[in-house]
């Protein structure tokens, strides 16, 4: 509680996720209601930020698009560290083939840029949100299981992992028990740096049309739409612009303190995880 930094950070990213939980009671009217008698409607008592170019309240179409950009974001995440927990303990643990195989496949994506894979799994899969979190999921789960890997093969030499093989624990168990939480404690901070940049790559999409498609309320999509009229009304770009911004700093602040205070060590020597060969 004296730590004024984390009280700050914590009470706006609560204000984001609250917004994002409870947008039908926060937001004045629904985002796809359109009135095109009240197209560019100024800032009023009646619309706190103005109407777009169909009439829509912007302000609580920004309340609905944290609820989706929040969403889709915390859906990559999850699906990234269910993966990656199971196939870089599979790797680190057990060693041999297994870790060669899985690394070698791994090898193939890291050298890839994550935007190009992630159009590359678009092209294939074709658009959509459900698409993009399979995409950009699996665009990161390379980085990921090397991360978890890097971290299984230091704690498996641990002295109490060492002991409960003496006593014949089930590897499995081994791995619940013992592994598991020594890498959640790690890669949960890097999964915070990691959302903000995974919040752009949704919105990035959403603006080029392969994501979450029109009209539904997304910070990715209210820029593209206002793109036309950016002379006009740049106001209409800025309001998202912004909120993407403001949301992308919360999660970069957070996960830059974590890691400064638990001293976790820069990526955790990641990039040598990432071109250590497999064992």
């Amino acid at each position: 509680m004296k730590d004024k930094k984390l009280i700050f950070l914590l009470i706006m990213l609560a204000v984001i996720l609250l917004s994002a939980v409870f947008a039908p009671l926060i937001a004045p009217y629904s985002p796809y209601d359109i009135d095109l008698s009240n197209r560019f409607a100024p800032i009023s008592s009646s619309h706190i930020l103005g109407t777009d170019h169909l009439g829509r309240d912007v302000f609580s179409r920004l309340i609905y698009g944290s609820r989706m950009s929040l969403i889709s974001v915390l859906a990559i995440m999850v699906i990234i560290l269910l993966i990656s927990l199971i196939i870089g303990s599979a790797a680190g643990f057990l060693g041999g083939k297994i870790d060669n195989v899985l690394m070698r496949i791994s090898d193939v994506m890291l050298t890839f840029p994550t935007f190009i894979l992630a159009l590359f799994f678009i092209g294939v899969l074709g658009v959509g949100l459900i698409n993009v979190i399979i995409a950009i999921a699996f665009t990161h789960l390379a980085w990921y299981s090397r991360i978890v890997r890097s971290i299984v093969l230091e704690t498996k030499e641990k002295n109490y992992v060492l002991a409960s093989k003496c006593m014949g624990t089930p590897t499995l168990k081994i791995i619940i028990k013992h592994i598991i939480p020594q890498v959640l404690s790690q890669v949960g901070i890097l999964a915070t740096l990691d959302l903000g940049h995974m919040m752009l790559h949704v919105a990035g999409l959403s603006f080029l049309g392969l994501g979450v498609q029109a009209p539904v309320a997304e910070w990715g999509v209210m820029i593209n739409d206002a793109a036309p009229f950016i002379r006009q009304h740049p106001e209409l770009m800025i309001y998202p612009g912004l909120c993407i911004f403001i949301t992308v700093a919360i999660f970069n602040s957070l996960g830059e303190y974590l890691k400064d205070k638990y001293r976790l060590k820069e990526d955790c020597n990641y990039e040598e995880s990432v071109r250590e060969p497999a064992v």
